[in-house]
């Protein structure tokens, strides 16, 4: 008997980028930091009524949107907690580290081998979003 299932036939989701939309308390602030600390390129400023409310930066292939907090779920809600956010590179990860502590950041954890066959270490952004840069070994 035929599934009557659609998904059964259909193509599975292939992605082939991702762009991450974040909420963010400061916008001048985090945009500083995502750029000037971490390294990611400014691509787009969004302004409404001659007010910043987005900025949308890259790194690489990857994207990230920042948004400012509108306040209407309140201005000390926690953002960041409960995300993750994973950057795999092919670039050397003590470089990266070095080149973030240098320019005023720190680490929530220093390069380390992870038993996957990764290099990696973590930070986290003024919202409190937790960001690992990650690189085979």
């Amino acid at each position: 008997m035929p599934s009557t299932d659609t998904r059964a036939n259909a193509e599975p989701f292939t992605a082939t980028g991702l762009m991450a939309s974040l909420t963010v308390k400061d916008i001048r602030r985090s945009m500083a930091w995502y750029h000037e600390v971490v390294g990611f390129t400014v691509e787009t400023q969004m302004e409404r009524e001659g007010t910043l409310r987005a900025v949308r930066l890259s790194a690489g292939q990857v994207r990230i949107l920042l948004n400012q907090d509108d306040g209407a779920k309140g201005w000390d809600r926690i953002k960041g907690q409960g995300l993750s956010l994973t950057f795999n590179t092919a670039q050397n990860i003590d470089d990266i580290a070095n080149g973030i502590k240098a320019r005023g950041g720190s680490l929530a954890s220093e390069p380390a081998d992870m038993p996957w066959g990764v290099r990696m270490f973590r930070l986290v952004d003024p919202d409190g979003y937790l960001l690992s840069i990650s690189a085979p070994r």
